[in-house]
């Protein structure tokens, strides 16, 4: 289960991962060739060893083409045992050598699968697309050196995903397959938001990927019966509260000071002085804000402030103050925070996208942290979430409930989340609910600093709401899409209706009872991994400033992606810069020399 102690040694490593991708690879040359010679329960003859096992490599080799199925599972078997044979061991000069032969041979086979395959057999043509990327991985880590090299996948993070995939040997149609692009999706991996621009660093993608595939525990999903906020960031909040954290709400980071530059002695670093802030708004009675609410028990986190709590909320209700957004600069009054008195060591936890706007004394201060926001690209994303009234059956959807990617944009990820409707306290619940997501092309400039600017954004992500009900979920959801450019508009859930009486909203007003958004706001902006990035990152172990580190997913973090695991791994990274604790080897999946 996830959290229990791993087993043995750490399985983080790229000979553990290369070892898991043989055996991989072993299992589904058999299922591709299911009844023609397959062997249950692994591979039950007697492996050869030591030069024997080279000898039977250079035969392979030596004989050009591996023409039966037979010989195609002999050599994958001779892959296997090679590979658990010089790993972790060097692996330079004969074995290194052996074993491309072998792998370029198998690769021969399935490039002559791939391209006698029709496209009627999606199935199968699949599975061989994930074969032949599984030996360009192979091939790429033996001839890059990555299991010798300290800095393990990040030597690769020059190269576009694809690109290396290329440059290993990988074919046109296996780096153009469904599984490829459903990886880029995955991680918005879009320079400007322009679908036509993939852009993923290799070293990044591969990490990613080993991990997904070779560490997960039980599932490689789990779903959430709730919203991120409520399944993961309230149980921080109340842990953390209940270790002695205080909160303070509504504070507005403004500037981040710094000491003159005349001040340190030689050798010393600047430090964090002072922390102004904006105070949005002030909390009645002793000023502790409860953010949380009930619902059947489960601590949740609100879409909008309790008004109640707040000084004067119903005026600031009135006046539809919005304080997560980047434009909306009123503020009750400032504060200063200063070193020595009001705190030691200072966490900046803030997005990368709004370090220019909060922090420009360090940015102008280190030439390091200039690299990193010149150099570390953001993008942003778009959402559309819609409640419906039929099942998933209904809407013509055949398969299991899913996570998939690799769709159409303008939304190409769509989740089924209908397991959280008896959170969602419906009178009459929905048959089915469906997030969708997607990257967002960066056409807004400086969009977030103006209401109208971000209302024009919200309008264009309405929009291709529409425009994608009408023109592409027929494809999912055949039933919702009687024919061509129409969507049942009727089969959206809507708070309004009365019953039998005719709904209040027609055809694409029904959204307006739905969910989208453009994520537009400096530090909702998803950041991205291109090639030539990765090295730019600052980890948290690196203090410029003597009294101040980073934490956040877009931090050197080991994991280095736009999700909660690299966020929660760059904060137990944080806290070993300033304590020394936790120790290095006990953050799970950190493999950083």
């Amino acid at each position: 289960m996830p959290g229990d102690p791993l087993d043995g040694g750490s399985p983080f490593t790229v000979a553990g991962y290369l070892r898991r991708s043989v055996d991989l690879v072993v299992e589904l040359l058999r299922s591709a060739h299911a009844g023609t010679e397959q062997r249950a329960g692994g591979d039950p003859r007697v492996q050869p060893a030591g030069e024997e096992l080279f000898l039977a490599i250079d035969r392979v080799v030596k004989i050009g083409q591996l023409a039966t199925t037979a010989a195609l599972h002999e050599a994958a078997d001779l892959l296997r045992a090679a590979m658990g044979a010089v790993f972790p061991h060097a692996y330079r000069g004969r074995s290194e050598a052996a074993i491309l032969g072998l792998v370029d041979r198998i690769a021969a086979v399935v490039r002559r699968q791939l391209d006698t395959l029709v496209a009627a057999d999606v199935e199968l043509r699949r599975l061989w697309q994930v074969v032949d990327l599984i030996l360009a991985i192979l091939r790429g880590s033996l001839r890059f050196g990555l299991a010798l090299d300290p800095r393990g996948f990040d030597a690769i993070n020059e190269y576009d995903w694809r690109e290396w995939l290329q440059l290993n040997g990988a074919s046109q149609a296996s780096v153009d397959c469904g599984f490829m692009r459903g990886i880029y999706d995955l991680a918005f991996a879009f320079e400007d938001g322009d679908v036509a621009r993939p852009s993923l660093a290799a070293g990044v993608a591969l990490r990613g990927a080993m991990r997904m595939f070779f560490t997960y525990r039980r599932a490689l999903f789990w779903r959430m019966n709730g919203g991120m906020g409520d399944v993961v960031f309230s149980p921080l909040h109340e842990v953390l509260e209940r270790r002695g954290a205080r909160f303070e709400f509504f504070h507005r980071l403004v500037d981040v000071g710094l000491s003159a530059t005349g001040d340190a002695a030689p050798g010393e670093l600047p430090h964090v002085t002072t922390l102004d802030f904006h105070v949005q708004a002030e909390v009645k009675g002793d000023g502790r804000y409860r953010p949380l609410f009930d619902v059947d028990g489960v601590p949740c986190w609100p879409s909008d402030p309790d008004w109640s709590q707040l000084v004067e909320g119903d005026a600031l209700a009135a006046e539809r103050r919005d304080f997560e957004a980047f434009w909306d600069t009123r503020h009750a009054k400032t504060r200063t925070l200063r070193v020595g008195d009001d705190f030691d060591l200072v966490v900046l936890g803030v997005s990368l996208g709004a370090i220019p706007h909060v922090a420009p004394q360090l940015v102008a201060r280190s030439p390091r942290w200039r690299r990193m926001v010149e150099s570390v690209r953001t993008v942003p994303t778009q959402a559309l979430q819609v409640w419906m009234r039929p099942g998933r059956e209904e809407l013509g959807w055949r398969g299991p409930s899913v996570n998939l990617s690799g769709f159409v944009e303008p939304f190409d990820t769509w989740a089924d989340m209908t397991h959280v409707a008896p959170r969602e306290r419906f009178a009459r619940p929905p048959g089915h609910i469906a997030y969708f997501c997607s990257v967002l092309p960066d056409a807004y400039g400086e969009a977030a600093r103006d209401r109208g600017s971000v209302e024009r954004a919200h309008a264009d992500v309405r929009a291709n709401a529409v425009r994608f009900l009408e023109n592409d979920v027929g494809a999912l959801w055949p039933a919702a899409a009687p024919s061509p450019g129409t969507f049942r508009w009727d089969w959206l859930c809507d708070p309004s209706d009365q019953g039998e009486v005719a709904p209040i909203r027609q055809g694409p007003e029904r959204l307006d009872a739905q969910y989208w958004r453009a994520n537009v706001n400096p530090s909702d902006r998803y950041v991205l991994s291109v090639p030539g990035s990765m090295r730019h990152r600052i980890s948290p172990l690196v203090l410029d400033f003597d009294n101040l580190t980073i934490a956040g997913d877009w931090t050197d973090s080991g994991l280095s992606t736009g999700c909660i695991e690299s966020a929660v791994m760059s904060g137990m990274l944080a806290a070993h810069a300033l304590s020394g604790s936790p120790a290095l080897e006990s953050i799970v999946g950190y493999d950083h020399p």
